[in-house]
């Protein structure tokens, strides 16, 4: 297997080392009001409007702020900007243990947001290190960080009960910091960035990095990852609210079980990547929302009572599935979807090599949306419903609807390379294959000989 010109193994390994272990600390940090949150809320003396519209805030500044990060790292190296990001969002941290009111802590969760950005900045410049056969499983890798919500989940309450939640928002900022300035030391501009240095060439402008935006594919691959993303982090959420409801069970233990489908969502990402890499993401894609709509299918129907009217009188029975079992269906769920969410990105270096920021960008945006607008969505179904299915239905409509949207989308673009081509062709061929007509490169950038592939 070659490696990019002059780009080494170890020079790989270390990109992809430093940024995953960056990435785990910002995804810590992005997660920390979901622990320190409860004691800021009495402290202020918040209502639940004011505390869900504090919690949200760095979600939906994480989310927005993706597309410009993604962008200025294409014009910047990944090298200047992960740094960057990471001290911006160690002040805002550090802010958060000297706020004493509730506008300066709607300000500092801006900041705060900017951690969830960090993921896309991290895509543009790994990417850059390797070559196309190996971009998802290093993308995989990396993603795998997300299991920063883990450790916050596990380090941050004790932290709490030792020193406060002023006292673990300083460590977080000082962690934070430390990382930045060790990132800047040990890693090396990424080649595309090196060979701007060398030949004294631009750097591609906002205007043409944002070009590919207008292409509807983008759009498309920004709805896959809106659910495997953005429904994910939402159904983490929700899960603990759906197991006390709906089944009765204590906090503690719903706590366990919507930890059972987060942890796979996070760990098998990796996988996801080497999957991509060896069957091509259009099979991850099938694989993911085929067995996501067979899980949403179950999970979505209500328990139901039926009255039969039998020879002997009435026959009462009952369809519903046990907690068991539907502990079992999230745990597939979560990792279907994290092998998706692996696919996703497969696809956005291979299909538009010289716009990862900003493709990368505004897929992770939209992503990043969903985990903001279905939970709100979700507490609507209930209140308008009073269903505890109904978040699961609306989940399998959005699946379906993707499902539906890739499918006829692939076909039609089999069908115009191959007239006549079977459906057996073009459900096993191999995504990623290229065209015979290379993609258009932005201007002032050196070709790479990289082919737009076929889907």
């Amino acid at each position: 297997m070659h490696t990019l010109d002059g780009v080494t193994r170890p020079d790989q390994y270390r990109a992809l080392g430093l940024s995953t272990f960056a990435f785990t600390v910002c995804f810590a940090v992005w997660t920390i009001f979901s622990i320190i949150g409860v004691k800021i809320k009495q402290d202020l003396g918040l209502s639940d409007t004011q505390f869900g519209l504090l919690v949200a805030t760095p979600v939906l500044t994480g989310s927005v702020s993706r597309i410009f990060l993604g962008v200025w790292t294409e014009q910047f190296g990944g090298r200047l900007m992960f740094p960057l990001q990471m001290m911006v969002t160690a002040v805002a941290v550090w802010l958060l243990t000297s706020v004493q009111t509730y506008e300066v802590f709607l300000i500092a969760a801006l900041g705060l947001g900017l951690a969830g950005g960090s993921f896309i900045v991290g895509v543009a410049y790994v990417s850059q290190w390797f070559e196309k056969e190996r971009q998802g499983t290093a993308l995989g890798i990396f993603g795998a960080g997300n299991v920063g919500a883990a450790v916050t989940n596990f380090a941050a309450p004790f932290l709490v009960v030792a020193i406060g939640w002023e006292g673990t928002a300083r460590v977080y900022a000082i962690v934070l910091a430390i990382t930045a300035v060790l990132f800047y030391v040990l890693a090396k501009d990424d080649p595309a960035q090196a060979s701007r240095k060398r030949t004294g060439s631009k750097a591609v402008s906002a205007a043409e990095q944002l070009a590919p935006l207008k292409d509807i594919q983008v759009w498309r691959f920004a709805t896959y990852y809106f659910f495997v993303f953005g429904a994910f982090v939402a159904l983490a959420s929700f899960l603990p609210r759906y197991y006390v409801g709906a089944y009765g069970l204590p906090l503690t233990t719903a706590g366990i079980f919507a930890g059972l489908y987060s942890l796979p969502g996070s760990v098998f990402r990796a996988l996801g990547g080497w999957m991509s890499d060896k069957w091509g993401a259009r099979f991850v894609m099938y694989l993911t929302f085929i067995v996501s709509l067979a899980c949403l299918f179950l999970m979505s129907y209500p328990n139901t009572s039926y009255v039969v009217q039998g020879i002997e009188g009435p026959i009462q029975f009952e369809i519903g599935l046990s907690v068991a079992v539907f502990v079992t269906l999230t745990v597939v769920l979560g990792f279907v979807m994290s092998l998706g969410k692996a696919a996703v990105y497969k696809h956005i270096p291979v299909y538009y090599p010289h716009h990862v920021g900003s493709v990368g960008g505004l897929v992770g945006m939209i992503g990043g949306l969903g985990g903001f607008i279905l939970p709100i969505s979700f507490g609507i179904l209930l209140d308008y419903t009073g269903v505890w299915t109904a978040p699961y239905m609306l989940m399998f409509a959005l699946v379906a609807i993707s499902t539906i949207w890739m499918h006829v989308a692939i076909r039609r673009m089999e069908r115009a390379r191959h007239p006549g081509l079977e459906a057996e062709k073009y459900l096993s061929d191999v995504p990623d294959k290229p065209l015979e007509k290379p993609q258009a490169e932005p201007k002032g950038k050196a070709a790479a000989g990289d082919l737009k592939p076929a889907e």
